[in-house]
């Protein structure tokens, strides 16, 4: 039995979206969340998301959602960032159901400093489920990791018990992203060392404490993945990672194949008219953005997939 027995294809919410990651947890595998900031880096995610046969996450970070609006919208009030999750949630709702698989769709980390923007996405959530019957959102992220720890225990405790002693006075619906020597940006293999065994522990108190019989009461989240070894990627699947945000990698994927495209064609990006085949000939096909985007969409396809692999998340429908 594979996921699309168990939900649907297209964004998922509410208990879907629990189904899909306790299967996730049972059969040993995690979701990338790949953020996204235009309509071109969805496509891409969930094109990978399509040929792996998998389930994906779609995130958009505070300044991604900014983008997606528009850099010449003005963000006072986080006003771009509100407008951009929004359009970009009601891209990925538009098509993601012609793609075939399961969209977790998600906000990013929102510090204490970004609150009116998760009180804008929360609003078009509101908005969305009185005419549909379910949030525009599946998910989002509040982070008050910056914040003290009297802040955190009144919202999101930093201590795994007690958030989810916390969180399930309310829902059983969240997970957590805790810290095993992971962090931010993009650093070389070996340069981050990585404890994922912690998860192992957290896992056994949790169980101890909670007295129930799973050996996984709480859902991860794995932050700052970039350089991290297969290895170490499939260990905090195993202690109950179900989610690993994916951001730097891809960025540097798409710039890549955009990179590869103009070093090749660098002769017939030079004028509109006139390359090595002639003071006359046009260039068109090789300039319009449709060409070299697509370049750029087609190695960040290759990126995602790789990320799949590296957790599991193949074949999976």
């Amino acid at each position: 039995m594979g996921l699309l027995d168990i939900v649907q294809a297209g964004v998922i919410t509410g208990d879907n979206v629990r189904k899909v990651f306790a299967y996730a947890s049972e059969h040993k595998f995690a979701i990338p969340a790949i953020n996204c900031t235009s309509s071109s880096t969805v496509n891409a995610a969930l094109e990978a998301a399509r040929d792996s046969k998998a389930p994906i996450i779609i995130q958009f970070s505070n300044g991604g959602a900014a983008y997606f609006a528009g850099k010449g919208i003005s963000n006072k009030d986080e006003k771009a960032s509100i407008l951009g999750a929004i359009a970009g949630a009601h891209h990925v709702r538009a098509v993601a159901k012609a793609y075939g698989v399961p969209v977790i769709l998600h906000s990013d980390h929102c510090a204490k400093k970004l609150l009116p923007w998760f009180d804008g996405m929360l609003a078009a959530d509101e908005e969305y489920f009185a005419k549909h019957g379910e949030p525009l959102f599946s998910s989002h992220m509040l982070d008050l990791s910056e914040e003290s720890k009297e802040e955190n225990i009144e919202t999101c405790p930093q201590d795994i018990l007690d958030i989810h002693n916390a969180f399930s006075k309310v829902t059983d619906l969240f997970s957590i992203a805790a810290a095993f020597g992971n962090v931010h940006g993009v650093y070389a293999p070996g340069n981050v060392k990585l404890h994922p065994e912690l998860l192992g522990k957290h896992q056994a108190y949790l169980k101890e404490h909670l007295k129930v019989e799973t050996n996984k009461p709480v859902w991860f989240v794995f932050h700052g993945g970039s350089g991290s070894s297969r290895e170490e990627i499939q260990t905090a699947v195993n202690f109950g990672v179900v989610k690993m945000n994916v951001d730097t990698d891809t960025q540097w994927a798409y710039w890549k194949g955009i990179k590869e495209f103009y070093e090749k064609k660098r002769d017939y990006l030079q004028a509109q008219v006139g390359n090595p085949e002639g003071p006359n000939k046009p260039n068109k096909k090789v300039y319009d953005p449709r060409v070299w985007v697509r370049e750029g969409e087609k190695t960040m396809v290759e990126r995602v997939k790789e990320a799949c692999a590296d957790l599991g998340n193949v074949d999976r429908l």
